[in-house]
């Protein structure tokens, strides 16, 4: 029996499964293919945990919490709780960040994966056929294969910018110093949670973006209540506006917007999308086709036009988060290794934007729901009692019904909507209905009431149809009749 812990070198085999990168989707991929069987190599240039631990999910959050922290701390006096002159050590706070970092580490690395069984090499992969990818001048063939190289930060091509070293989501860490005034260009997930993040530990901040409004892709009433919210955490919001130019002047540096106005900075972050990392990977060679962005092409089962490549993750163009990854990685490895003819389901990938408050939805917005002649149904959060105590009612739980009264969609703004939406999301999953939602028990007070209550308010009012009106009223008569005989 081999030992998976040692296996053959990658020159001298032809491997069952290899997974060319180490983030969330290439390790999720490669230990599930080994736990189905397979045989792995796994190709990273760098090292495992990809963008989510080293520059994503991981740092953003622990930054996200501090200044959480932060804010909550100067506005305590609302409960009777006096925080006197609040006072944010960057430093302490960025070391934390690299402890949170260090602390999640270790289930990523390459040890941890060898223990599962995976080989991992490091190494530059480039592939030379449609069953061969060279590592470093050694060439490796395959049975399949699955890109996970990921996405990286996309810096537009804006005047000037190039000579004053623009931040992104990758370098934002490397900062050693608050910055005294920070302009964010990019006022989607990520300028939005950075911006307020920063905002809150004491910079003086401006996010610009060329659309109409922040998060454009969400809930236009979501994103006008964060709008207000940032404003009141003291950001300069500044949509419909594009970044014309860097102007540099007398040592000052500014960013010149397509009206004329100067925002000056200190330190200028971009966040205006991602690009794929599939440059120099040889997939022309390999029989696989890419968008004219370079985005990786994939089928619903994550099949690539080479039917033995599979891809996953940020290198595709479905939805960049790493939760979906995960299930994507699973997904294409059980197809990969099994011939199985498992789908993806787009619809059902829910999205959190980690502001405070939070944004979570999934599914149908209300804006498609309106045009397509469906319910859409809200409480806004005045009316949840845990909102109430908590004095945090600008919110609300909002729920996109199809004409069946199965639910297709939400919207969700509060403290910690991200939680308060995975039962949506299995509802959405499952094609459950407003009644199954409403009948179960939820736990009182908590920010879920908000999905509760709609959920009610929506069988009442279902109730209330003249039919079935009628229907429980003559029900009620003949039960009033048999037990008075």
């Amino acid at each position: 029996m081999t030992d998976r812990s040692t296996p053959t070198p990658p020159s001298r085999s032809v491997w069952d499964l290899v997974v060319v990168g180490g983030g969330t989707a290439g390790i999720v991929t490669a230990k599930t293919a080994v736990a189905l069987g397979a045989r792995v190599l796994m190709v990273e240039r760098d090292r495992p945990g990809g963008d989510c631990l080293w520059t994503g999910c991981v740092p953003s959050k622990t930054l996200l919490s501090a200044a959480h922290a932060a804010a909550d701390a100067r506005a305590a006096a609302r409960f009777g709780i006096h925080a006197d002159q609040v006072h944010v050590d960057f430093t302490q706070v960025i070391a934390r960040v690299y402890a949170a970092i260090a602390s999640v580490e270790p289930a990523d690395s390459p040890e941890t994966l060898r223990a599962a069984g995976v080989h991992v090499l490091r190494g530059t992969a480039e592939f030379t056929g449609r069953q061969s990818v060279h590592v470093d001048g050694d060439e490796i063939r395959f049975r399949q294969a699955l890109v996970a190289t990921g996405a990286s930060p996309l810096v537009p091509p804006i005047p000037g910018l190039v000579d004053v070293s623009p931040l992104t989501s990758e370098t934002v860490w490397d900062l050693e110093k608050l910055p005294g005034r920070l302009v964010v260009v990019g006022g989607g997930s990520v300028g939005c949670e950075l911006g307020q993040a920063f905002a809150r530990l004491g910079s003086q901040v401006t996010i610009v973006d060329a659309a109409a409004r922040l998060l454009p892709r969400e809930d236009s009433e979501a994103g006008d209540l964060l709008s207000a919210q940032l404003r009141s955490d003291g950001i300069m919001v500044r949509t419909g506006q594009a970044a014309d130019a860097i102007v540099t002047a007398d040592g000052h540096r500014s960013l010149r917007l397509a009206d004329g106005a100067e925002v000056g900075f200190d330190e200028i972050l971009i966040a205006v999308g991602r690009r794929p990392r599939t440059t120099g990977l040889g997939l022309e060679r390999a029989g696989v086709d890419v968008d004219e962005a370079g985005f990786v092409l994939v089928d619903r089962r994550l099949r690539t036009s080479n039917r033995r490549i599979f891809a996953a993750g940020d290198v595709t163009r479905l939805s960049q988060f790493t939760h979906t990854a995960g299930v994507h990685a699973s997904i294409a490895a059980s197809n990969a290794v099994l011939g199985l003819h498992r789908s993806i389901h787009p619809a059902t990938a829910p999205r959190v934007t980690f502001t405070q408050p939070e944004i979570a939805a999934i599914g149908v917005d209300r804006e498609q729901a309106e045009r397509d002649g469906l319910t859409v149904a809200t409480t806004y959060h005045d009316d949840v009692d845990r909102a109430q105590a908590e004095d945090s009612t600008r919110g609300f739980s909002r729920l996109v019904l199809d004409r069946k009264g199965r639910v297709v969609g939400a919207t969700i703004v509060s403290p910690r909507a991200g939680e308060s939406l995975a039962e949506v999301t299995l509802a959405v999953r499952h094609g459950l209905r407003v009644q199954d939602v409403a009948g179960a028990t939820h736990p009182y007070p908590t920010y879920s009431d908000g999905v509760w209550q709609t959920s009610v308010d929506q069988v009442r009012m279902q109730l209330e149809r003249p039919a079935l009106r009628g229907l429980t009223e003559a029900l009620g008569r003949g039960r009033r009749w048999w037990v008075s005989r």
